[in-house]
């Protein structure tokens, strides 16, 4: 089959652009960012995999607002929260001792599904482990949101000025990162003395993670504030804090997010390491980490204690992964959607001079007709230079009458 195209058929003028740069076409920076990022299938379902496990954290036991996270005892004797206590649809706690059910086994039914009354068991006293995860997975999702937002705020504002200005802010800034104390020495200890508040908790990890954000932040800066339209904004007058928010800031957003998303990731797990470890979250409030910590001698009669705690720190962590790798992706100019053959088609079919192309069937000139040389052999050669001449005998010289030179 041979494709010819009439010399009166309409010609594209835009069918130098590729078929991806078609397709967007007329779109801003921002909503080419959301496009990537919606279609980005892992970090889309990662993003609602968080959701839900944010909602049905929050949603089931309730939360507690303010206080010290100590049991206190009111006048009837009954233990409660210090704090202000939202509550949830779950009717259990997690501080309360309960009569074992199904000898503390999860009570959970997957076909015909049921939770029953303890779904994620229950300790050696009786305690419903399904509120400890609940509560757990609250003290962590709190810790990440509060780790990200304090570094981001810390490590983008130093980072930028240490960027931007260079000169002696450069040096003291980057001097005082280099002193910093290791996030585990300092955690422990700040664990210690405020344990029991994941606010403050969070705070003080926060405090402790902004310094290699900083230092990204600050190379991207170095290299941005030499652009050419930096010295524009300049010299149109703009002042310094115009040019580090307005025009450089939102060319460094992508390295920003996605290295926030992997320190909330991070938090997740230096969280759940120092509790692990009796330095962090202290008792009577929970985490995931310290319901580990507290079960470890039951790992092979109750597992279940081990199962559902671990389930959740594995889901937290890498939903946060998920998310920041489709941000990276998606604030990077240099990833192409692959287009699937069909779209290809499709958009190839578009262009008007495609459409005005007709296919024919067989040879369309003499160029194409096969050719049948002296062993007998067919062939189908295009261009004519290249044709052996019929009759033409090895080490025979010279032309036959009526050969064209």
């Amino acid at each position: 089959m041979a494709t010819s195209l009439p010399t009166d058929a309409p010609q594209d003028r835009g069918s130098e652009q590729t078929i991806e740069q078609k397709a967007v076409a007329g779109m801003s920076q921002g909503a080419l960012v959301r496009r990537r990022f919606f279609r980005h299938k892992l970090a889309m379902t990662a993003l609602v995999i968080l959701v839900l496990v944010i909602l049905l954290a929050f949603t089931s036991v309730g939360t507690v607002i303010g206080g010290t996270g100590n049991l206190e005892a009111n006048a009837a004797g009954v233990l409660s929260i210090n704090g202000w206590r939202i509550e949830g649809w779950w009717p259990l706690n997690w501080w309360t001792a309960y009569p074992v059910v199904n000898g503390g086994a999860p009570t959970i039914t997957w076909w015909p599904f049921s939770l029953g009354e303890h779904p994620f068991g229950q300790d050696t006293l009786g305690k419903d482990v399904f509120a400890q995860v609940m509560r757990g997975t609250q003290q962590s999702i709190t810790v990440m949101f509060l780790v990200g937002l304090v570094s981001l705020i810390v490590g983008v504002s130093l980072g930028a000025v240490s960027g931007y200005f260079r000169g002696w802010s450069d040096s003291l800034i980057m001097r005082f990162t280099d002193v910093i104390i290791p996030i585990i020495v300092l955690g422990s200890i700040m664990g210690k003395l405020f344990g029991g508040n994941a606010f403050v908790f969070g705070l003080f990890l926060g405090i402790l993670s902004w310094t290699g954000l900083a230092r990204l932040v600050r190379g991207d800066f170095l290299s941005l504030r030499e652009r050419e339209f930096v010295d524009a904004a300049r010299v149109a007058g703009a002042s310094n804090a115009r040019i580090i928010f307005r025009h450089i800031l939102p060319n460094a957003v992508g390295v920003i997010i996605v290295n926030t998303t992997l320190l909330m990731s991070a938090a997740v797990l230096t969280e759940a390491a120092l509790s692990f470890l009796g330095f962090g979250i202290q008792y009577p409030d929970v985490s995931l980490g310290q319901i580990i910590s507290t079960y470890r001698e039951a790992f092979r009669t109750r597992p279940w204690l081990f199962w559902w705690p671990g389930l959740f720190i594995i889901l937290l962590a890498l939903c946060i992964n998920f998310i920041g790798d489709g941000l990276r992706d998606a604030f990077d100019p240099r990833q192409q959607a692959k287009v699937s053959r069909r779209k290809a088609a499709r958009a190839v079919a578009a262009i008007p001079s495609v459409q005005a192309v007709t296919m024919v069937e067989g040879p369309t000139s003499d160029s194409d007709a096969p050719y049948t040389d002296e062993f007998g052999a067919e062939s189908q050669l295009t261009d004519l230079d290249q044709r052996p001449r019929r009759g033409r005998r090895p080490g025979e010289r010279g032309d036959r009458p009526g050969d064209q030179p």
